[in-house]
């Protein structure tokens, strides 16, 4: 469980090519900096911890690549004391950023292995989100709704609709969408039956599978 000064270092490079990238917002790139992914990898795969690209973890499952953790959450606009939902909390690390930002976090994860991993650890480093749920995401959580944001961080052929239901009015929907490539998709919530679109490009994604394990 330790973070170097090399580790530091590490991230600092990672943060600049974030920000090469196109990633601009200050707080996204601070939580991105702070967070020390290694600790969220099997030590076999420490020296990738900081490039940039998703990795395997247990479970058929990946950690995210940087890159998409901080578009998705940039597109989250978050703000300090937001309630945001998490589908999909995998290794924990885009759990740990959006504590890093300030959000009460309540994340849903279907993989019984992962679910029981990730409860642990996380608070180990200190990052406690408000809810750790096994669960189906696609049902989202509706006793905690309304969220501020909703973030899911697998692939989902269609867009479940509870998870729409469950966004405050002024809302936001970030969530890859599609088969085998992924249409990352912002929706916001306008009123009560009216959605804003926005598509965002291709991204590639683990799918979001229906019922837990």
């Amino acid at each position: 469980m330790k973070d170097t000064f090399k580790h530091k270092g590490l991230r600092q490079q990672l943060v600049n090519e974030l920000k090469h990238k196109g990633i601009r917002d200050e707080a996204v790139l601070k939580a991105i900096g702070n967070v020390p992914r290694h600790l969220f990898m099997d030590s076999g795969f420490l020296h990738y911890a900081y490039v940039d690209k998703a990795f395997p973890i247990a479970a058929d499952q990946t950690i995210s690549q940087p890159y998409t953790v901080a578009f998705q959450t940039e597109l989250l606009q978050i703000k300090k004391g937001d309630k945001i939902l998490e589908i999909g909390t995998g290794s924990g690390y885009q759990t740990a950023v959006l504590c890093e930002l300030g959000a009460k976090v309540y994340s849903i994860e279907r993989q019984n292995e992962l679910f029981k991993k990730t409860s642990k650890f996380l608070p180990k480093l200190g990052y406690r989100a408000k809810k750790l749920v096994f669960g189906d995401g696609y049902e989202g959580l509706p006793e905690e709704a309304p969220f501020d944001g909703i973030i899911v961080t697998a692939g989902a052929p269609f867009v479940p609709k509870p998870l729409l239901g469950q966004l405050k009015i002024g809302g936001r929907l970030v969530i890859p969408v599609g088969k085998n490539v992924q249409e990352m998709t912002l929706y916001t919530r306008k009123g009560e039956k009216e959605f804003d679109k926005e598509e965002f490009g291709e991204f590639r994604f683990v799918p979001l599978l229906e019922d837990k394990n």
